[in-house]
């Protein structure tokens, strides 16, 4: 079983949530500040892009590693302990690669770090999925990820009026990712506890619950895979720099402002039908975007609600996965969800780059296309199994 370390009353299941949020949203920061501030950091010490983007990329082997220990921790740490310490870890690492002059040291740093975010990714959505009332699920996974939009609107923000030399940009981001404790240690008495020693592995949710947990497989493919390549679609279809950015910023938008509205939808409804539906109408948006000119208003329109809806798989499946797990099995769940995530941005930003050179620029446009219609294919078919099964049970 899995239960709070005491009754909550309605004010303190708010204020719980509240602190959930303010933890995912240090990792909105942590992201969003870190990921360009190394990278220039690197770039000014004159290492290779290559070697940049393989460093980047430790980042996600450290999620893989961990997070099947995600539950084994908060069993014997408890969430708030848990948090604390991966928020510290984030913290100190963060400030780590501008003290530590040796590249070479920047991978074992660079794996703590990713380690950490991964623990506050997993434990904060364990988190908020125990505590939500089901009634409300979707409403709360929804403001879950506008936190998380807002933590990662911060970092930018932190880089552009700091800049990204000296150790300021380092002193700041680790402040504010450590004010991020403060309300996880007045959450007392209002954080979830794992008291079962045994649970189903990781990877075995992908079995259990395929639709959900390959919600974050696709959205972790199509996340990374328009961040990196909408501006340069945009540019090779003749749109200067800034107007290219500019899409980028409408697909952000588009993100935020459908994630409420859909997640009180998913109060509603099946949220299975609601996958199917985002993910469909995802790969129809994607398959006719080269056949609207791309500096038209239409192309702008479509980007914000093709995004915006697309956005919104992630939520959902998390909220799918408070609905079918409790306790141990929800904290595993939590932990494999974050795990495909990170898969997914590995392996979505390849994928779209080959497609952009071999049907140049149209490519990135077939692949995500073709990367949605396949979680749709999936979706449908455990539909289909699921109704086969329960018409045998219901005639037996």
């Amino acid at each position: 079983m899995h239960a709070p370390e005491r009754p909550i009353s309605r004010a303190g299941r708010s204020a719980s949530i509240a602190a959930a949020i303010s933890a995912v949203s240090v990792v909105g920061i942590g992201l969003s500040l870190s990921i360009p501030l190394l990278a220039l950091e690197l770039e000014s010490r004159g290492i290779a892009n290559t070697w940049i983007g393989v460093n980047t990329a430790v980042a996600g082997v450290a999620t893989i590693f961990t997070a099947p220990f995600v539950p084994l921790m908060v069993r014997k740490l408890g969430v708030r302990g848990v948090l604390t310490l991966a928020i510290l870890a984030t913290a100190l690492s963060l400030l780590g690669f501008k003290a530590i002059p040796s590249f070479a040291m920047w991978f074992p740093l660079r794996f703590v770090f990713g380690a950490a975010l991964c623990i506050l990714f997993a434990v904060s959505e364990f988190w908020i999925n125990a505590v939500a009332p089901p009634h409300r699920r979707g409403l709360v996974m929804g403001l879950y990820a506008t936190g998380l939009s807002v933590g990662a609107a911060l970092g930018p923000v932190i880089l552009g009026v700091l800049g990204a030399r000296g150790w300021a940009p380092y002193v700041a981001g680790a402040a504010v990712m450590t004010l991020g404790i403060i309300p996880i240690l007045l959450a007392h008495g209002m954080t979830p506890r794992i008291h079962e020693e045994d649970h189903h592995g990781v990877l075995g949710f992908v079995r259990r619950s395929p639709i959900a947990t390959l919600a974050a497989l696709m959205f972790g493919a199509i996340e990374t895979a328009v961040m990196s390549f909408l501006p340069l679609y945009g540019v090779r279809l003749g749109l200067s720099d800034s107007q290219a950015s500019l899409l980028l910023t409408i697909a952000v938008l588009g993100n935020v402002a459908f994630q409420v509205p859909l997640g009180l939808v998913s109060d509603k409804i099946d949220r299975r039908y609601l996958l199917l539906f985002c993910a469909s109408m995802g790969t129809l948006g994607a398959a006719v975007l080269p056949f609207i000119p791309v500096d038209t208003l239409g192309f702008k329109v479509a980007m914000f609600l093709v995004t915006g809806i697309v956005g919104s798989i992630y939520t959902i499946g998390l909220a799918l996965l408070g609905e079918r797990f409790r306790g141990a099995d929800l904290a595993a769940a939590n932990a494999a969800f974050v795990m495909l995530y990170s898969i997914g941005l590995v392996i979505g930003p390849p994928l779209v780059g080959f497609g952009m050179d071999a049907y140049n620029p149209y490519g990135f446009a077939v692949v995500v296309a073709g990367l949605l219609g396949l979680y749709v294919a999936v979706v449908v078919a455990c539909l289909v199994r699921a109704g086969m099964r329960d018409g045998l049970t219901n005639k037996g």
